[in-house]
């Protein structure tokens, strides 16, 4: 069984992943952040998150990254202690990831040191805008559109539960650039920055784990084609291959929730008095916080399985990301389940740890594709691995 500290053992990691890993979990055990008001402790994680240099593993060395790529196994070390402490410390960190992502895989050389350096900084805050009111796990059903003009685009449409809105500087928005298209073609993305005219924050959303997230309005949003990100045509993919890279960190941000509850469940069952002795004593317990454990492990291999084979393979790892995935972002949701049961009344008291990583949780089953979507991604990759060998004329 791993402790909170005894899988960076494991072969996926190198030395540089083990010394990131103290680094952060010592940094953080020194932070602490006023949650009061959801948006200020977001704008606070990003400048000392930047201030202390992590949010550099965010983007390239070119722009001011501490790696010459992004590696998904810092990105999974950073949010999985980033979690274990405050999910709003993982929030900030992972959205400058995602929110950039787009830019770091096919911005313009000039967009790229524009912006982010900036985000390296904790200077500038990132949003990914992706998801619609009828586009949410169909990326392919986006009806924000992108109409050409002399020079540039003009953007039209709503994009809703989007991360960061109301806070952001930038955002990274994905829109139908061509009409007569249907389904994943014709999408392109853009970086839209804050103050654009024709942007604006329709609906603040509020949510059972507070954070900044934000409806926005584009109405007749005028942007240069300077601003586009990548090819006319291409965002779809674009979206894909940056959700690829971070979907496998919001596992690890699951595995630190969970690694989190398991931790306070242990506390708490050595410390309660039950029976004449501790509710540790009492076998359903002790099974109980066994079954944790297993869980707990089996999400950490898959996710750092899955952050290893992306690091070390050029080939997609569609699969093995959501993989990963489904099975921390589920096994966190019922680690956390028993440890509300196992703290009692404690466990459902408003401002409890155990009780607010139970509201913390939930978003993540859904978010970046979800549970129901990772199941139908490793069915649909595997079949299709599985048509494409016996097709293969080696095969026969």
């Amino acid at each position: 069984m791993s402790t909170s500290t005894s899988h960076l053992d494991w072969p996926f990691f190198d030395d540089a992943h083990r010394s990131l890993a103290r680094e952060v979990a010592q940094w953080v055990s020194t932070q602490s952040i006023d949650h009061a008001d959801a948006d200020a402790a977001c704008r606070s994680w990003v400048k000392a998150l930047g201030a202390a240099g992590f949010l550099r593993y965010c983007v390239p060395a070119a722009q001011g990254g501490a790696l010459a790529e992004l590696d998904s196994r810092a990105l999974c070390v950073l949010r999985e202690h980033l979690a274990e402490h405050d999910a709003l410390a993982d929030f900030a960190f992972a959205m400058q990831g995602l929110g950039s992502g787009a830019i770091t895989l096919a911005g313009s050389e000039a967009m790229k040191q524009t912006w982010l350096p900036k985000v390296a900084r904790g200077t500038a805050i990132a949003a990914f805008a992706l998801s619609e009111p009828d586009a949410g796990s169909d990326v392919a059903a986006i009806a924000t559109t992108a109409t050409p003009t002399k020079g540039g685009w003009r953007l039209d449409g709503r994009k809703t539960w989007i991360s960061n809105g109301g806070i952001a500087d930038f955002y990274c928005v994905f829109a139908r650039s061509d009409a007569a298209s249907s389904g994943a073609k014709g999408i392109t993305a853009f970086l839209v920055p804050a103050e654009t005219k024709g942007l604006t924050i329709a609906e603040r959303i509020e949510t059972v784990s507070p954070h900044p997230l934000a409806t926005l309005q584009f109405t007749a949003c005028e942007v240069p084609d300077t601003h586009r990100i990548g090819a006319v045509g291409d965002g779809f993919k674009l979206a894909m291959r940056t959700l690829d890279i971070f979907r496998v960190s919001v596992a690890a941000a699951a595995v630190g929730f969970a690694r989190r509850a398991l931790r306070e469940t242990i506390a708490r069952a050595n410390a309660r008095a039950m029976f004449g002795s501790t509710l540790a004593a009492q076998p359903l317990a002790q099974a109980i916080v066994g079954d944790m454990a297993a869980d707990l492990d089996a999400a950490c291999l898959l996710t750092y399985r899955a952050a290893w084979q992306r690091d070390r393979t050029p080939a997609r790892t569609t699969a093995v990301a959501a993989m990963a995935k489904l099975t921390a972002t589920e096994h966190a949701q019922t680690i956390i389940d028993r440890a509300v049961q196992l703290h009692g009344g404690l466990g459902v008291r408003s401002g409890h740890i155990v009780e607010r990583l139970y509201r913390d949780i939930r978003a993540l089953r859904i978010y970046e594709g979800a549970t129901e979507v990772q199941r139908l991604i490793i069915g649909r990759e595997l079949l299709k691995a599985a048509e494409s060998a016996t097709r293969d004329p080696r095969n026969a």
